[in-house]
């Protein structure tokens, strides 16, 4: 029983992607992002400061939001074919600012850490909901131009989220800061009104938490996220090491390229294709990583960090315009939530590996590890060929 609301996708044979909806989704995601993005300088100094806590505490406060993410995307892909993409936004955003206003009120880290689980499964929902919305509304052939443009409103909101945070805490407290960002999630909330419901279907397969179009990409992106994860969580230590002096710099022309390609470069991976577009974002991965490794010096962080730059900024939209092109249209939240699911599993085992190798190494033997297994990915989207990107049988 397949339902059409409210302008559910791109006309069939239309090329224009820029629309009223199509940036009322953008507009969401920024929002909410900026709310996130200004938890990241707060949110560790409130558990220390208020709460007594210690590394272990924080990163706890960290382990509970992608716990809960991971845990509920499965579920909140079967509501998204149900019941439409706006209720996942909208419900999505509403309670991740509700649970962020919550933070001031917890006493203790147990409560934080309940009202985090309650940000995380909230992230999970809008974010599948939004990306879902953003692939309604694209035609055939600009989906990795979308997931670009919307990626850019995310990293955007990430970018803009800590100034402001840190900025506003400074200026008053947490209780504050809490507040007014919570209610910054409340306004994507209420932007998430303006996206469309989209196709729905009344009885999703109750075999199919996991869609089976979504398993073999998101593996494959889960193994070039490996080198981000030792990028982003060792890359000041590795400087220190060879006598850099400020990473600053060097992490501001990172942020630079991902954006500038992600914006004039939107259309790669639908004109060159996203298998080759695949491809050569694992090789840029790899290659970013693996000359931080092998080569200890300052140029090398120069060098390795744009490499890796220009492939992070392809590997998302390639391999999100593979998992819509194998996937119907009723399924397509489903197919979402399985597939970013693997960020949860990227940041998380991806986090344990190079950290275990780092602890009985040093950070140059967790970036080869990282690369590593990006070429990994490379061999696995070679031997997969044939089962990602195309329609799965009929069960």
């Amino acid at each position: 029983m397949i339902s059409d609301v409210a302008a559910p996708s791109a006309p069939e044979g239309s090329s224009r992607l820029i629309t009223r909806p199509f940036v009322m989704v953008m507009l969401a995601g920024f929002a909410y992002f900026v709310a996130v993005g200004a938890m990241m300088p707060v949110l560790p100094r409130y558990v220390k400061g208020e709460l007594d806590g210690g590394g272990l505490q924080v990163g706890l406060t960290g382990t509970a939001f992608a716990v809960s993410a991971a845990l509920c995307r499965p579920w909140i892909g079967r509501v998204g074919d149900m019941y439409g993409r706006r209720i996942l936004a909208v419900g999505g955003a509403a309670l991740g600012g509700v649970s962020i206003m919550a933070y001031g009120l917890a006493g203790t880290l147990p409560v934080l850490l309940a009202a985090r689980l309650f940000t995380g499964a909230g992230e999970a929902a809008f974010f599948t909901g939004c990306v879902t919305a953003n692939q309604d509304l694209a035609p055939a052939n600009r989906r990795g131009e979308a997931a670009s443009y919307y990626s850019v409103s995310l990293y955007g909101g990430l970018a803009v989220g800590p100034a402001l945070g840190e900025t506003l805490f400074k200026a008053t407290n947490y209780t504050t800061v809490f507040v007014v960002f919570g209610l910054c999630s409340l306004v994507a909330a209420l932007v998430g009104l303006a996206i469309p419901i989209g196709n729905t279907v009344a009885h999703p397969p109750k075999s199919d938490w996991l869609h089976r179009a979504a398993l073999w990409p998101g593996i494959v992106l889960a193994l070039g996220l490996v080198p981000l994860v030792a990028y982003n969580s060792f890359l000041p230590l590795y400087a220190d090491s060879v006598g850099f002096a400020d990473v600053g710099p060097v992490l501001a022309v990172y942020a630079g390229l991902i954006f500038t390609i992600r914006i004039f470069g939107a259309r790669l991976p639908d004109k060159v294709g996203w298998r080759k577009t695949t491809v050569a974002a694992l090789a840029g991965v790899a290659s970013g990583v693996g000359i931080l490794g092998l080569w200890g010096s300052s140029a090398a962080i120069w060098i390795g960090s744009i490499t890796l730059a220009l492939g992070m900024s392809l590997l998302y939209p390639a391999l999100l315009t593979a998992v819509m092109d194998a996937t119907p249209d009723t399924e397509r939240t489903r197919a979402v939530a399985t597939f970013t699911l693997f960020f949860d599993v990227s940041t998380g085992l991806g986090a344990a590996l190079v950290g275990g190798v780092v602890s009985v190494g040093n950070e140059r033997s967790g970036f080869v590890v990282a690369g590593l297994c990006a070429a990994v990915g490379l061999v696995a989207l070679r031997a997969l060929r044939d089962r990602i990107g195309r329609p799965a049988p009929a069960a």
